[in-house]
């Protein structure tokens, strides 16, 4: 049995790590802690599968398409020493950068978008919204990727024929 009153659940966020000539995509966005620089993450959501959040995320943080093509990573951070504290679950993806929407408005507290090397990214170390952000480059420059196919989401949701629900993949 459980020590804790309520059961314990981390967050799980996902987070894409796009290169492109040496050189990776990260947003500045405005935190509790002041401006901090992350690669386009989020928050999954009810209803949607992993993939679908790192497509969400991009878009509404950059703007611009993306194409998942490998997982890098999977990385769990409590930020306490006990339950009461957050855990995050985060889930890297890379993958390729497609079409800007110009139209489209940056995500709520999404200052600009920016484009660092990975010596850069360590110089900002004090700047980086977690210590997960420096982490998954490093592994994606090590060549950590793991094949898509590991990612299954399958939904409890029917449609009202009792087939899966739309968009499930």
């Amino acid at each position: 049995m459980s020590r804790h009153a309520e059961p314990w659940k981390p967050n799980v966020t996902v987070a894409a790590v796009i290169e492109r000539a040496g050189r990776f995509l990260l947003v500045e966005e405005q935190t509790s802690d002041g401006l901090r620089l992350n690669q386009p993450a989020g928050h999954l959501e009810f209803g949607e599968s992993l993939l679908q959040a790192v497509v969400r995320e991009t878009l509404e943080e950059t703007r611009c398409d993306f194409t998942p093509e490998a997982l890098v990573g999977l990385y769990l951070m409590p930020t306490g020493v006990d339950a009461r504290a957050p855990t995050y679950l985060r889930v890297a993806f890379c993958g390729r950068l497609g079409r800007e929407h110009a139209e489209r408005s940056l995500d709520e507290g999404i200052e600009r978008t920016l484009w660092l090397d990975a010596a850069g990214i360590a110089a900002q170390r004090a700047r980086l919204r977690s210590p997960l952000v420096l982490r998954c480059v490093e592994d994606y420059l090590g060549g950590r990727r793991a094949d898509l196919a590991l990612l299954q989401f399958e939904s409890a949701l029917r449609d009202a024929a009792g087939g899966t629900a739309k968009g499930v993949r």
